[in-house]
């Protein structure tokens, strides 16, 4: 009885660390999903904001500023308001060619700007119905630019960790049911370590490249 017993309880551990193993390796997967998903949502806004911000997408002309105010979310925290205060500009757009002109635009930026100041900006190609919306306009700059191509290649570097994680099932938060020698091992069976190397490589020198450029403009 007792070896019975002891049959049953053996049986009874092994299928709840199985339970437990599976648990944590559809974690790893779900974590890698997750890395992937704001890694790519992360390089394609940076890609996006980056191409109005350097001027090669859109019309390009200059916002001459009425006012400035500052704007916070309604549900944002004390801290929040404090630490993060968007501010919006409206003005009228006038584009380079003169073929543009809008009495009701309005740009997000980061600083507050005197009545007057031009303001170089991108109309964004095709503009909406509401000329007043946010996202009509972007501030043009080399530095934003170069900010922008930075979170393009940051971008990268979730990507990566996401198909490392995705691949092999390793969980990078919490106990992982493969270890990171096992799953590093596992991955250099096929292209999943030279392509997981690669974009983590090129994300973290171009993000690094990118940040520090922008900030000799």
């Amino acid at each position: 009885m007792a070896r019975k017993a002891q049959k049953q309880g053996t049986g009874t551990n092994n299928f709840l660390v199985g339970l437990v193993s599976r648990a944590f390796g559809r974690l790893g997967r779900a974590g890698g999903l997750v890395f992937l998903v704001a890694g790519l949502a992360l390089s394609g806004w940076g890609a996006y904001e980056g191409a109005y911000a350097a001027g090669w997408a859109g019309t390009h002309g200059t916002l001459t500023v009425k006012e400035c105010e500052v704007s916070y979310p309604n549900n944002a925290s004390r801290s929040n308001r404090k630490n993060r205060r968007p501010v919006r500009c409206d003005g009228t757009f006038v584009s380079d060619n003169g073929k543009s002109e809008d009495a009701g635009a309005a740009v997000q930026v980061r600083h507050r700007y005197e009545p007057g100041t031009e303001l170089s900006v991108q109309q964004t190609d095709p503009p909406t119905t509401d000329a007043t919306a946010d996202g009509d306009y972007i501030q043009a700059g080399a530095d934003r630019a170069w900010r922008f191509l930075g979170a393009f290649f940051g971008g990268w570097v979730l990507t990566g960790l996401g198909v490392f994680c995705l691949v092999t099932g390793y969980a990078p938060f919490g106990q992982s049911r493969i270890s990171y020698n096992a799953a590093w091992e596992a991955s250099g069976r096929g292209v999943t370590r030279p392509a997981v190397i690669g974009m983590i490589g090129v994300g973290l020198v171009g993000a690094g490249v990118s940040f520090l450029v922008s900030y000799f403009f």
